[in-house]
């Protein structure tokens, strides 16, 4: 159907607004749980996981000529309500209507995940750490390698929009897309639910290798084995 009733008659950006605080006043009386997207200042993320999830999504030739569109539709507060669980983005945007996305995210394959974790060992030491994206500079480059990283390609994201627009990616759907990097600024540990994978087997690895090095530095200097406890008390585990 063309480029959809959107792009022939475009309102001014006010009466947009206009629109998405009338429809965003209806979702609330409906469901008072409803969690608008805000973003503050011009960058729609600024954390590290927000910044990155943006950057995998641009970066793809897939996505460059339309993932753009949804930029200013975040940044005006169109996206009325994002909620991230396993797998799945669902997402209410204004629009000329109130248009319903729905994103799903291929789970991070096994092998992949093994050897992020392989590589993590005994160098992140907490929840904190992670979430915060304070770890050495050559995990981000592994995180966010194309092929072999912790971020979706094109081909393991599938989408869906109730928008009458037929491209494969609306501007809703961008919009969408791009308002996860906000959530994630809020709390990057959905990143990790979204691709259904366990940030606490990072720090158990890094823990366990840890504790291999000192078990064997224990031997070679006094020809015993630590307890197993008292190595958990150093540890905190």
């Amino acid at each position: 159907m063309g480029w959809g009733y959107d792009y022939y008659s475009t309102p001014s950006l006010a009466e947009q607004k206009r629109r998405a605080e009338k429809q965003l006043a209806k979702l609330r009386k409906k469901d008072p749980g409803v969690e608008p997207v805000v973003i503050a200042g011009r960058k729609i993320a600024t954390t590290w996981w927000g910044t990155a999830w943006c950057k995998n999504l641009e970066r793809y030739a897939d996505y460059a000529n339309r993932i753009g569109r949804g930029s200013a539709y975040v940044k005006n507060g169109f996206v009325l309500d994002l909620c991230i669980v396993e797998g799945t983005i669902a997402a209410q945007v204004s629009g000329s209507s109130l248009y319903q996305v729905e994103i799903e995210i291929d789970r991070l394959p096994e092998e992949k995940w093994k050897k992020i974790a392989a590589l993590c060992a005994k160098r992140i030491d907490s929840i904190a750490a992670l979430a915060e994206g304070k770890f050495p500079e050559e995990f981000q480059d592994a995180f966010m390698r194309q092929g072999d990283g912790l971020f979706p390609s094109p081909r393991e994201i599938h989408m869906k929009c109730s928008c009458p627009d037929w491209a494969v990616m609306c501007k809703h759907i961008a919009a969408a897309l791009y308002a996860v990097g906000a959530k994630l600024d809020a709390d990057p540990l959905l990143f990790f639910t979204l691709r259904g994978i366990d940030p606490t087997a990072l720090i158990r690895k890094s823990v366990d290798e840890k504790m291999k090095s000192l078990l064997a530095n224990a031997e070679k200097k006094s020809g015993r084995v630590i307890d197993e406890m008292d190595v958990g008390r150093i540890f905190g585990v």
